[in-house]
């Protein structure tokens, strides 16, 4: 029986696109195709790829004997797409052909063809079609490929392109978020690797959009140290959109063990007080992401005197629709080892201090909130830590539905470093650890900065820092090693300096309630800094100027220990550096290249980086057709 919500593929379709792939990189020397997924839900369309240097290389195999289509969709849509259409004709001739897409969606052939059918062949049931292009092709109508999230979208249909072009799809097509240059990550893990689980057992789901469920562990009993090698979400088969994120916190050695046997929501004013000490990030995990494994020299420690004995797994249940009775047993699978690596791993999380004092006006197309990983608490942590510095292997990007884009920026003596992490075309229905291709050294007085753009066009009111997906986010785990003292190292726009803005004057003192209250003006004499700020008259100009304050303000600094202990640093005013938008580095092209120039930066937030392809290839028989 297999585990819930984890299907199995027909074994007859992976073991054709395994032959194939193995055949086409044996007979013409393509990129290994590291990676995989499967595009529609039925199993019919499956993609691999694989990079090589400036190139990429893809393998489809799709169950028809008709055309077949591919590409790249800033939105996920048809319209200004990259698009590919072909298959094999039934004189056995393939055909592949690279195409755009305006807003009209009329899909029209690109004068330069810019993709390389490898080969193509097709059985009884599928087409298999092999094919390559450069990452930036200069061609204006061809999507450069970078680390970001590409929506990929397809399309397949019965009959093959004809004199007339190519029939409607219907109902044959689908799109899906992927990361195509996401280094490819041995997988260490054998089949008889012993793993456990952590999950919810029939946990209710409010009647409400947004919940975390929070439900204490103990960890297994283990009579040495080993090591977590590889890390699984179990989502319950049907609740894939339901289960929105899942975090793991490290608890204290110590605890009633009665808080073992059931459940309760986060953050809630009954919640068991033991929960609020669970603070040290172990793992995170998002919705559109799959199992992470950590590199062969690092490993999550357990079964150690200092490890943790206990663990709290947070679930955030996404439920828009309202939708009554749901119950939901997901959670995560371990995979762990007596064979110790190196390093043990630890995360940081940074970015925005999670709340209220986040604030992003209504109908702005474009807005930046900066968090910091001060040089402060740097110091002061891996001073005291690790002189020598951390060392960075993955990061995962967070934000809710208003995110579009977010970059984690680096920061040595003043002067910028390579990005650390970014993406500019954010899915929010798609966030995985992104594996750096070159771990990166964090050193004492380095500062980071986590830039997160948003877009409150449809909104009406304010939108908040918080936990409902509506609330907005900007985060950036970090996950490296050695492990040190450090569990959140971020920071919040002060919030006097952002009211006044506003018109405010003082609030009252001492703060008792929360949101806590304005005294003066008099227009605003007893409402919550909440009220107020949802009163105020806001336009884009407004939001605009709003938006360049913010970012000059001092911030609160947040620089935490494990079991919620502090740094010294932790609450102080500092000021954030004065930096300019990231300077991206020139492409470089052929004085005739028709490339057009990145475009439509917001603020600070200047990395503009698209993505576009088209192709489609066919097949006859089972002869391989080099060409």
């Amino acid at each position: 029986m297999s585990a819930p919500g984890l299907a199995l593929q027909p074994r007859h379709a992976l073991s054709l696109l395994h032959l194939a792939a193995l055949f086409c990189t044996a007979a013409q020397g393509l990129a290994p195709l590291g990676h995989g997924a499967v595009l529609d839900p039925q199993g019919r369309f499956q993609v691999r790829w694989g990079r090589h240097g400036d190139r990429i290389s893809f393998l489809l195999e799709v169950q028809t004997l008709g055309y077949v289509g591919f590409g790249l969709s800033t939105t996920g849509a048809m319209a200004s797409s990259d698009l590919v259409i072909g298959g094999v004709r039934q004189d056995g001739k393939p055909y592949l052909q690279d195409c755009f897409t305006h807003r009209s969606r009329e899909v029209k052939k690109d004068p330069h063809q810019d993709y390389r059918l490898e080969y193509a062949t097709e059985n009884s049931t599928h087409t298999v079609l092999a094919f390559s292009r450069d990452l930036n092709t200069c061609d204006k109508n061809d999507k450069l490929i970078t680390e970001s999230t590409v929506r990929v979208i397809w399309a397949y249909h019965s009959d093959d392109v004809g004199a007339e072009g190519a029939k409607y799809h219907g109902s044959n097509r689908g799109r899906k978020s992927l990361r195509l240059l996401n280094p490819q990550n041995t997988n260490d893990v054998l089949p008889d690797m012993p793993y456990f689980n952590l999950t919810n057992n029939d946990v209710p789901i409010p009647y409400k959009d947004t919940t975390y469920w929070c439900q204490m562990f103990k960890m297994p009993a283990l009579n040495k140290k080993h090591h977590v090698v590889k890390v699984e979400p179990v989502i319950q088969q049907g609740h894939e959109n339901l289960v929105h994120h899942i975090l793991l916190y490290e608890c204290g050695q110590t605890l009633n063990e009665t808080l073992l046997d059931y459940g309760h929501e986060c953050y809630h004013p009954n919640m068991p007080d033991a929960f609020l000490y669970c603070e040290t990030v172990l793992f995170a995990w998002a919705i559109g992401g799959e199992g992470f494994t950590y590199p062969p020299h690092v490993g999550l420690s357990i079964g150690s005197s200092t490890d943790p004995k206990y663990v709290l797994m947070e679930v955030h249940y996404d439920n828009p629709t309202f939708q009554e009775g749901l119950t939901d047993s997901s959670g995560l699978r371990l995979f762990y080892t007596s064979h110790l690596r190196k390093h043990d791993a630890g995360v940081i999380e940074t970015g925005v201090w999670v709340s209220l004092h986040h604030m992003i006006p209504p109908g702005m197309p474009s807005f930046l909130s900066e968090g910091h990983c001060t040089m402060e608490c740097l110091e002061e942590a891996l001073g005291s830590e690790r002189p020598s510095g951390i060392h960075v292997f993955a990061v995962l990007l967070h934000a809710h539905l208003a995110g579009e884009a977010i970059m984690t920026r680096h920061f040595r003596n003043g002067e910028e470093q390579k990005m650390l992490a970014f993406d500019s075309e954010f899915d929010f229905n798609f966030q995985e650890f992104q594996h750096l291709a070159k771990e990166r050294t964090i050193l004492p007085g380095d500062n980071l900065i986590t830039e997160c753009r948003y877009n409150t066009k449809g909104r009406t009111s304010m939108t908040w820092g918080g936990l409902s997906t509506r609330d907005e986010m900007c985060l950036s785990y970090l996950m490296y090693y050695p492990r040190i003292n450090l569990a959140r190292c971020e920071s919040i726009p002060e919030i006097t300096e952002q009211l006044q803005f506003i018109g405010v004057k003082t609030i009252y003192k001492p703060v008792v309630t929360w949101p806590f209250l304005i005294k003066s003006p008099k227009r605003y004499n007893n409402l919550t800094f909440v009220e107020a700020m949802n009163t105020f008259q806001w336009s884009k100009k407004k939001g605009m100027s709003f938006n360049e304050r913010i970012l000059r303000v001092p911030v609160n600094v947040r620089c935490s220990k494990h079991e919620s202990e502090e740094w010294s640093i932790q609450g102080m005013l500092v000021s954030p550096p004065d930096v300019g938008p990231y300077e991206q580095e020139a492409l470089v092209c052929p004085s005739s290249s028709t490339l057009s120039s990145p475009s439509g930066s917001c603020h600070r937030l200047s990395v503009h980086l698209i993505f576009t392809l088209c192709i489609t290839v066919t097949t006859t028989g089972w002869n391989f057709l080099f060409l």
